[in-house]
């Protein structure tokens, strides 16, 4: 019997029931279309009467008519309700909320207004947790929410962006964003996530996080746009002859990847994988669709090196005939261009080094391909439920060819892997399966009153991390591996407090790898490349203002010239390198560093020079390093050096651990590099190796708790009582 009435709230961008102008602005995209076919797929359900979806209302000359209308009514069973808040004109979330006590009183007038209350809010964002948080308090219903993307990820990759923590407080109400996210998250009875990487890495960093409010439940799928090729529906010949033109066997299998231009995507790795194979470049195609591009020269500098890397592993490995990589496409091309990859029997494949949810290998599985996914993030819950494919090492390429040749050489592998993503996407990626398992989640809710049992939250004096943890890799961390999973473990107890930096001479992949190696979580920021590469979580967004900063006076071409002619120096493997860091291996009976620092300043070189282990010399611009990457990001971020730990293992950690940190050095480097520090206060040399000598100088400082160095605290003490 219909007899559930369900509110779902989303206050900004430009919401009505027909022809949404996805990609108008920022605010008018995924969420929108997300919430739209929400309420439409509940309004459909046989146990709900109504669906209101509540928005603001806009009267503006420059947006449609449509968005005026008090109340827009798309069936019998499901309406836009548009809420008077604040001016008329449209304006961007960023500067609503001032007016959505407004947007509440006003709502709370409608709803009195209505038969019945409803049975249940559901907000979506932040600024519709603030209104449906007082509504469900004022109304007693219980409220759901998601958040769609959080501040505190956010103010992240805004930092990385180059903006200030003052810019960005000014220009996005960075806290009064996150004080809503915190209480939406103290009165909601369940939070809806897609993935469970969301729920660890992104609303774990709140106060108000609590695990068993959380449940998974993906977006669903149009399954009427993705759909395998159907009897009687040909091929879009024209299409298909375009993206194979450049290949010589265009009737060969399709290994296909289709993404965004981004280094995070890690396209790179599959034409490595794909190069270091001859049996899938005798077997196969590699059809790359990342973005569009008319001239690169044009483009930005981060998308023009994706390019630049993808053509230099194509001529590393000759691969030309073999894959191909399309300058345009149409978005209303994607489903079709799936289609033409099923229809020669190929494979479709995401390498991301991360992947937050993973739509791609819905619409991919939909349209009858099997599936190669990076093992990090949403791709293992896809897997687990649709059985299609296999996870992959997004750094091992060898991992990425083993399992494409796996599907490709056993055809009956390959044909149960496709039936399973077919039934795997009905059940579980589809509207109609979304929407039962939302009806499965919210009955105990309205019809038992089922109620949270939240324990007692105690909240954090700042609004941000109050300290930050602080670690090179290399004979420091990876000698232990139990000792590992303890440090871990600790971190992730107080990761709400603690900022968690790693520091690397490595290059960031490289980094990666060996972090995956030995089970270390993911940091909060990665410094590599010896100081010139700052990336922060969860997408490993690189820090383009400090790009810009140390871009000074900085001329790589001059500094080789130099290197070329000193004796006792080698160029370290490609890997090693980036632009801004130029790596050797230095014998140092052929040469002092004396000696090299002199040569490269006679030649008007500003630059610093780092030796590790006395067998690795880093050249770096001269405002890089590993401390002043560390004082910029400790900055930024507004985390005092004097709570800031640092552990550091090699000679380029050494201008970290000077000054105001509070400094370790483990027992396996005592007599090394580091010995010199030994008479600086705030240095801590300990008596275990690698990462128990790091839990026993967080001991020492009593990180987790005072924070400070004890000689310091004595000597407080006896000032504040003398004898």
């Amino acid at each position: 019997m219909k007899q559930l009435y369900l509110v779902l709230m989303s206050v900004h961008g430009l919401i009505r029931g027909r022809d949404l102008e996805l990609g108008r602005d920022a605010d008018t995209g995924g969420q929108t279309l997300y919430v739209l076919e929400l309420a439409q797929a509940l309004s459909e359900r046989p146990e709900v009467a109504r669906v209101d979806l509540m928005t603001r209302r806009v009267v503006d000359p420059d947006v449609s008519d449509d968005y005026a209308q008090p109340i827009e009514r798309v069936s019998d069973q499901f309406n836009i309700v548009r809420i008077d808040a604040g001016p008329e004109e449209y304006l961007p979330k960023e500067q609503l909320w001032d007016h959505l006590d407004a947007f509440v009183d006003n709502a709370f007038s409608h709803l009195k207004q209505q038969s019945f209350y409803p049975h249940l809010i559901h907000s979506h964002y932040a600024d519709a947790g603030y209104v449906g948080e007082h509504l469900s308090s004022q109304l007693g219903v219980p409220l759901i929410h998601t958040g769609h993307s959080l501040g505190r990820v956010k103010r992240a990759r805004l930092l990385a962006s180059g903006l200030s923590a003052p810019q960005i407080e000014e220009t996005y109400n960075m806290s009064r964003r996150i004080e809503a996210e915190e209480m939406t998250l103290a009165v909601a009875e369940r939070v809806i996530t897609s993935t469970r990487q969301e729920i660890e890495e992104q609303y774990a960093l709140y106060d108000y996080y609590q695990p068993n409010q959380m449940r998974v439940l993906p977006p669903g799928t149009n399954l009427e746009d993705f759909h395998p090729v159907r009897s009687g529906d040909p091929i879009d010949a024209e299409l298909r002859t375009y993206l194979t033109r450049s290949l010589v066997a265009p009737e060969r299998p399709m290994i296909l990847a289709l993404s965004r231009p981004d280094r995070r995507k890690n396209i790179v790795s599959l034409v490595e994988a794909y190069g270091q194979s001859e049996w899938l470049q005798s077997h196969a195609n590699l059809v790359i669709i990342a973005g569009n591009r008319d001239d690169l020269e044009e483009m930005d500098d981060a998308t023009e090196q994706v390019f630049t890397e993808l053509f230099l592993a194509m001529d590393r490995y000759d691969l030309y005939g073999k894959v191909a990589l399309p300058k345009h496409h149409q978005r209303d091309q994607v489903p079709e261009i799936y289609r033409i990859a099923a229809a020669s029997n190929g494979v479709f494949v995401n390498p991301a080094l991360t992947e937050p949810f993973g739509l791609t290998l819905i619409e991919a599985a939909a349209s009858g391909l099997p599936l190669v996914a990076t093992e990090d993030g949403g791709p293992r819950d896809i897997l687990d439920n649709c059985h299609n494919g296999y996870l992959i090492n997004p750094l091992a390429p060898e991992t990425i060819a083993r399992a494409i040749e796996k599907l490709l050489k056993d055809p009956a592998l390959y044909a149960d892997k496709v039936s399973q993503g077919l039934a795997g996407v009905t059940e579980h990626y589809s509207w109609q399966a979304h929407a039962e398992s939302y009806m499965q989640l919210i009955e105990p809710l309205v019809k038992n009153n089922q109620r949270l049992e939240r324990p007692p939250i105690v909240r954090r004096q700042g609004l941000y991390h109050e300290r930050a943890f602080v670690t090179s890799l290399d004979q420091n961390l990876v000698g232990d591996r139990e000792a590992i999973k303890t440090l871990m473990q600790r971190l992730k107890t107080h990761r709400q407090s603690t900022l968690y930096v790693v520091a690397t001479s490595r290059r960031y992949d490289s980094a990666l790898q060996l972090m995956k190696t030995y089970g270390m979580s993911e940091p909060d920021v990665l410094i590599s490349s010896g100081g010139t590469d700052i990336r922060y979580a969860p997408n490993l967004t690189r820090d383009q203002a400090w790009l810009a900063h140390i871009d000074y006076q900085w001329t790589p071409h001059r500094v080789r010239a130099v290197m070329q002619e000193l004796p006792g120096l080698v160029r370290q493997p490609r890997l090693e390198q980036s632009h801004f860091k130029l790596s050797y291996y230095v014998d140092l009976s052929k040469i002092s560093l004396d000696q090299i620092k002199k040569a490269l300043y006679e030649a008007e070189q500003s630059v610093h020079v780092q030796l590790s282990f006395d067998h690795y010399i880093d050249i770096l611009p001269i405002r890089a390093s590993k401390g002043l990457a560390l004082r910029y990001v400790m900055d930024r971020w507004q985390v005092p050096l004097a709570k800031t730990f640092v552990a550091g293992g090699a000679g380029a950690d050494e201008d970290m651990m000077r000054g105001n940190p509070l400094a370790a050095v483990v027992a396996n480097r005592h007599h090394e590099e580091l010995s010199n520090l030994a008479e600086i206060d705030r240095i801590y040399y300990a008596e275990s190796a690698f990462e128990q000598g790091i839990l026993e100088a967080l001991d020492y400082y009593d990180f987790f708790g005072a924070c400070m160095d004890p000689k310091e605290a004595d000597e407080a003490s006896t000032e504040g009582h003398p004898a």
